[in-house]
This record gives structure tokens, sequence and C-alpha cells, in this order.
């Protein structure tokens, strides 16, 4: 690449990772389609796996004591499920109408979280169905799997810390399993790749600590709008997907 894209590629991450600092995801849905336009997804799905994971490193091992578990024991199993039937999808039927709805969906809580329309209960744990298989359908089909579990996590943990801590536990489990599944498929032999991550892992730290500190201000509500937009900014990256 040419200085002027490695400047850009560097304020995209920092972009990306200070709002998964501040919510706890979204790295993926900002750096994933901006960066897709002058490189192939071969090298930025497994790039952006690879610095995610060590995201979340960083960010449940920091909060480690509020990683609510169980949430994740629920999650797992049902993620793995949709990761490989993503990966049946993928190669079997038109992603058009899949993506269009998933986008549909999306939005409508984008609106929700946004307007902060929330009842007072937590939902039932059978929603961890939908948002497992879909987390691990997007996951595999794009690179970018959180919204349907930040919808599910969100309507079920209160604390914003909590929540934030839990999805990065998640994706350290889950993307444990996709970097193996990724190795065996020979995405990371690209010295390229790995000189890539290890310089932009700088870029993405400095990202998570700005945003962490903006985190620690904000209050619930606030941040559940900014999943809101982000959720609504994901539903139209899906849609422009879906008709391009």
């Amino acid at each position: 690449m040419s200085a002027e894209y490695i400047a850009l590629a560097g304020f995209i991450l920092l972009a990306a990772y200070f709002i998964r600092g501040v919510s706890g995801f979204g790295s993926g849905l900002v750096a994933i389609p901006i960066m897709a336009l002058w490189l192939p997804l071969t090298f930025v799905v497994p790039l952006m796996l690879l610095l995610d994971f060590s995201a979340s490193i960083l960010l449940s091992g920091v909060n480690l004591r509020l990683v609510k578990w169980r949430e994740v024991r629920t999650l797992l199993p049902l993620s793995v499920i949709g990761i490989l039937l993503g990966t049946h999808l993928l190669t079997s039927l038109p992603l058009q109408p899949m993506l269009i709805t998933l986008s549909i969906f999306v939005a409508i809580f984008g609106i929700r979280s946004v307007l902060n329309l929330h009842g007072e209960q937590p939902i039932s744990r059978w929603w961890a169905i939908p948002a497992g298989l879909g987390g691990g359908m997007v996951g595999a089909l794009f690179g970018t799997g959180g919204p349907p579990y930040i919808i599910y996590l969100g309507h079920r943990i209160s604390d914003k810390t909590a929540l934030r801590a839990t999805f990065s536990g998640l994706v350290l489990m889950e993307g444990s399993i996709r970097i193996g599944s990724f190795a065996y498929a020979g995405l990371f032999s690209d010295t390229r790749l790995l000189l890539s991550y290890l310089a932009a892992m700088p870029v993405v730290a400095l990202g998570l600590t700005l945003g962490h500190r903006a985190h620690v201000g904000l209050s619930r509500a606030q941040m559940m709008r900014m999943i809101g937009w982000l959720l609504l900014g994901s539903s139209v990256s899906l849609m422009v997907k879906a008709w391009a």
C-alpha cells in the first residue's frame, strides 16, 4: 500500500477501536466495509479477526470479574452451529434475501435502542437461539457477527461495563474457534498479514484506551443510544451489501 492508504487504514482502525472501547463492539462494522474498498476480504477479515481477538483479551482481561459467563456459555454453542450454517449458506443460497431480512431486523432493534424503548425486565433466555445462530452466521458470511449478539446481551445485562465485558468474553471464545478454522484453511499464511497485525496493534491499543476513558463517563442510556446508532449503521451497511 502507498503511504496515503497506510495512514488512512491507521485512522480507520483508530476510530473503529475507539468505538469498540466505548461500546464493546462495532470495530468490524466500521473497519471491514471501508478497508475492503482497496484490500481483498481474504486479507481484511482475517486481520480484523486477529485484532478483535486481541482487543477482547484487553477488554475482558481488565473486567474479567464482570463477564457474565453464563450468557457466554449459552450463546457459544449456538454460535458455533451458526458458523457452520453460515459457511453452508455461503455456498448454497442467494445472499440478498438473507441480507435484506437481517438488515430490517437489526434496524428495528437499532431504533428501539436510539429511542430507549426498553422494558424493565430482561428478555427470555430463549432469545439466545436466534441471537447465537444469527451472530455465528453473520460472522461466517461477512466477518461481523456483533449485531445479533449485542441485541441479545443488551436486553439481558443492565450494567454497561458488564455488557461490554461479556461481549468481549464471547468474542474471545468464538474468535479462538474462528482463528483455528482460518489457520486450518491457510488464511494466515501470508506474512504481510501478520506484519500488518503487529503494526496495527499500537493503534488498536490507543483506540481502546481512549474509548475506555469515554466509556467511564457514559450513562447506561447514552451507551445504549450509541449502540442503537451502530446497529442502524450496520443495517444500512447490510442493505448496501444486499443491493450491490
